[in-house]
């Protein structure tokens, strides 16, 4: 591969790795002539199905526009360049497992919220608003709303409640609850009791001998 600095038709490769989930190879080469460093990808080049759009017209699919929406949908969040490439490479093998010459530009776009949902629910509503065409605050709110439901049902039951289920007996359907005495302790009473008692008693006297009487 020729150096693209120099022109210089001698490179070397100094590092190769596996990315984008071992679909493509990142190789690091050095010119031999200026000694400038630079990486190249390699790829399989695999035919993509075509595109028919909702009017019916046809076109071939695009890796590059499907990256910018990607990409403008995912400004300003905090989302990686190989995450992006990630979502990208789903998509594709997705495509081309089906086996098909032409897809809908629908069920690309159903994909490419599928992937948007997993890395960043945000940057997810931004692409809904725009591919579903959201015109009023009304159906945010209903789009917001459903991911919560999904997230809940997705969720399970709550640490409470697995853990009382954990120490909760059993109940069988059969079975009567268990019953439960009370004993209620009618303070009132017996403070009245104790009252009464206390009439009842006669105080004690001292009385002290004092002898007979001295004329």
């Amino acid at each position: 591969m020729h150096c693209p600095f120099c022109s210089a038709v001698d490179t070397k490769v100094i590092d190769s790795r596996l990315v984008a989930e071992g679909d493509s190879v990142r190789r690091r080469r050095e010119c031999v002539d200026c000694g400038e460093r630079f990486t190249t990808f390699e790829a399989a080049e695999l035919v993509m199905p075509r595109l028919v759009k909702r009017d019916g017209t046809r076109e071939p699919f695009d890796e590059e526009k499907l990256r910018r929406s990607f990409t403008k949908a995912l400004e300003k969040r905090p989302v990686s360049v190989e995450a992006i490439d990630n979502c990208l490479n789903h998509i594709k093998h997705r495509l081309r497992a089906m086996g098909e010459r032409e897809v809908s530009s629908q069920l690309l776009g159903e994909a490419v919220m599928e992937e948007l949902r997993s890395v960043d629910e945000v940057a997810y509503v931004r692409f809904a608003s725009v591919y579903r065409d959201f015109q009023d605050i009304s159906e945010f709110q209903a789009e917001i709303q459903r991911m919560s439901d999904a997230e809940s049902d997705e969720q399970g039951p709550s640490f409470v409640q697995e853990s009382f289920a954990e120490i909760a007996p059993p109940i069988l359907p059969d079975a009567k609850p268990p019953s439960v005495e009370v004993v209620v302790t009618d303070i009132s009473a017996k403070r009245q009791t104790k009252r009464q008692s206390k009439r009842r008693t006669p105080p004690t006297s001292t009385i002290k001998n004092k002898g007979p009487d001295r004329d």
